[in-house]
């Protein structure tokens, strides 16, 4: 089900307006720790989630989705072959490469899926500069270099696949080819809540279902900016943002968003 209309750029204030419209079928291949946030992040944003993961039916099931997640937080071995079928499918899809570098099963999988060109990858920093085999990962699945740092890894990502690489900070850094988009802004707190940065990933894939890949990374990581400044704006702490960050998502309008996101390119 590809819902894309136009090729031409598009605003987070468009691409959150066409994505409420189309409410794409998002297919998530995504770790078992974050599954119940994700889904109901992606219904808060307007998509509409399916997590679908059971090979013999990833393939088929991603030929009928508008975008597809691969994160690879927990690949077991039935992950690991949905993840395979699905990216065979032609849809765009995002790849989340979390904790990639010092661990051998998901490093060796993650380099095998670039080569089905991802449409957006994204991932900390010491996630990407792992996968561009400029580092060696960061303590687990937190980062421990800054978003800038992986600029030069990111492009020649960006390069290879012909796709965009998202990079996830305090600032969010996102590339392709020949451009670079920051999107400042965001919480703290969501670095407190198990899900926050795998949820963004599958928004990106819900955004790509129906704007280009860079304008749905800079769309997503702008939604999740706004949303996320409004829940820490009442919350107690990490359980009661996790919960106001729902709410703040389902009540993100396209006009919140303008002025998020500095392209230059």
């Amino acid at each position: 089900m590809v819902v894309r209309t136009s090729s031409s750029p598009s605003t987070p204030a468009e691409a959150l307006a066409l994505l409420r419209e189309a409410a794409p079928l998002t297919q998530c291949i995504i770790n078992a720790v974050v599954t119940n946030f994700t889904a109901n992040a992606l219904l808060a944003l307007g998509a509409a989630p399916a997590m679908c993961d059971i090979p013999g039916e990833a393939g088929m099931f991603a030929g009928i989705a508008g975008g597809v997640l691969v994160n690879l937080g927990t690949p077991t071995a039935e992950q690991r072959e949905a993840a395979r079928e699905a990216v065979a499918a032609n849809t765009p899809w995002v790849l989340d490469p979390v904790a990639v570098g010092a661990l051998p099963v998901r490093t060796a999988l993650a380099h095998e899926l670039l080569e089905a060109r991802p449409a957006i990858i994204r991932g900390n920093a010491s996630e990407i500069l792992a996968l561009a085999g400029a580092g060696t990962g960061g303590r687990g699945v937190d980062a421990t270099d800054d978003a800038d740092d992986a600029l030069d890894a990111a492009r020649g990502l960006a390069v290879r696949t012909g796709g965009t690489v998202a990079v996830s900070g305090p600032t969010d850094l996102i590339v392709d080819a020949t451009r670079t988009a920051r999107v400042p802004g965001g919480s703290v707190l969501l670095t407190k809540v198990t899900g926050g940065g795998c949820a963004l990933g599958a928004a990106m894939a819900a955004f790509g279902a129906v704007v280009e890949p860079f304008d749905a990374a800079i769309a997503a990581s702008a939604v999740w900016a706004v949303a996320s400044e409004r829940a820490a704006s009442g919350a107690r702490g990490p359980g009661s943002f996790a919960v106001a960050f729902l709410d703040e998502l389902s009540r993100v309008e396209p006009a919140d968003l303008r002025g998020r996101g500095e392209v230059a390119r």
